[in-house]
């Protein structure tokens, strides 16, 4: 082989790898959630997870960009101004008002829903099976969720009479939520009462309030301001007395003492998926909207001993997990 040749030979061989690297796209995947990532780091370990089986590993061929109003939703236009400044090949969103927000701002970044309430309800989609536009996914709520729930506080609860209800109300899910556990009370011998709690202060108001009214057990919703306020909220119900049923495990898991909610880990890890079908050509308005299929009751026996309270042996059998 000529001197000449070789060389050629040589710096081809050389230039492939990169060039190869260089041609190699990497995937942009904006997130706006209603918590921090470090209070939804199961969560988001767990589409980070799938998205890594499907080929897409952070720091190689894939950037996320992570915002979250961290309660107040007047920051919500100044987090997706930047969300799209981003330039994102998908926009993956948790909340209603936060896709509500990106729905005023995009019609045409694919988002992708990892938990969304109520999104035909709202506006979000124009149906589960056409959701047209640019917007597909999750969503994270079952017409008898509520009911359920109620049931379940009042069989851990067997003399509860009235009952306590928060949430943030400038949420049109906690809205829903609320006609729900309205409808749903009666039929159990309760009265449920409205908290709209906006701040901590607005919490430690509501629980004064909750134990002043002869009020015996607590249902808390989930929504932007409930889920930063985690801790402090299972702080006051153990400070009041108060048994409370929550709408999301990490509830139970950080002492609460019960939860009923969909599996939202299965939602984050269905949403990867609805990611990387986009990532590969698919467009929102043709994958239907999913609803949940997988819900989870989760009792903590060390709250309930607490409290005082004899969990029924029929109700732990029905439990999908019960933390000692």
């Amino acid at each position: 082989m000529r001197r000449r040749e070789f060389i050629a030979q040589l710096t081809t061989t050389i230039a492939w790898p990169v060039i190869a690297l260089a041609q190699t796209k990497v995937w942009r995947i904006a997130m706006l959630e209603t918590a921090t990532a470090e209070l939804n780091k199961v969560n988001l370990a767990t589409f980070k997870r799938r998205l890594e089986e499907l080929g897409y590993i952070e720091g190689q061929n894939l950037v996320i960009h992570y915002r979250s109003p961290e309660g107040p939703n007047e920051r919500l236009p100044t987090l997706v101004s930047e969300l799209i400044l981003f330039n994102p090949d998908v926009i993956v969103v948790r909340g209603t008002p936060e896709v509500l927000a990106l729905k005023r701002a995009t019609s045409t970044i694919p988002i992708v829903m990892s938990a969304v309430a109520n999104p035909v309800g709202d506006g979000v989609v124009a149906s589960y099976s056409r959701p047209g536009g640019n917007i597909t996914g999750l969503a994270s709520a079952a017409a008898d969720i509520e009911t359920k729930r109620v049931a379940y506080l009042k069989e851990i609860v067997p003399g509860m009479k009235r009952m306590a209800s928060l949430g943030d109300f400038r949420n049109p899910n906690i809205h829903l939520q609320w006609a729900q556990v309205q409808a749903a009370a009666p039929a159990l011998g309760i009265e449920p009462l409205r908290f709209d709690v906006r701040s901590a202060a607005d919490l430690m108001r509501a629980f004064e309030t909750a134990a002043a009214s002869d009020v015996q057990a607590v249902r808390v919703g989930v929504d932007g301001i409930i889920r930063i306020h985690r801790r402090l909220i299972i702080e006051l119900a153990a400070k009041h007395r108060l048994p409370a049923i929550y709408s999301a495990r990490e509830f139970a898991e950080d002492g609460g003492l019960m939860s009923y909610s969909p599996d939202y880990t299965h939602l984050y890890w269905r949403a990867a998926s609805f990611v990387d079908r986009i990532f590969k050509g698919a467009k929102p308005a043709d994958l239907p909207v999913e609803l949940p299929s997988k819900f989870e009751l989760v009792l903590n026996l060390k709250t309930a001993n607490a409290l005082g309270i004899a969990v029924a042996p029929t109700l732990l059998a029905r439990a999908d997990e019960v933390i000692e």
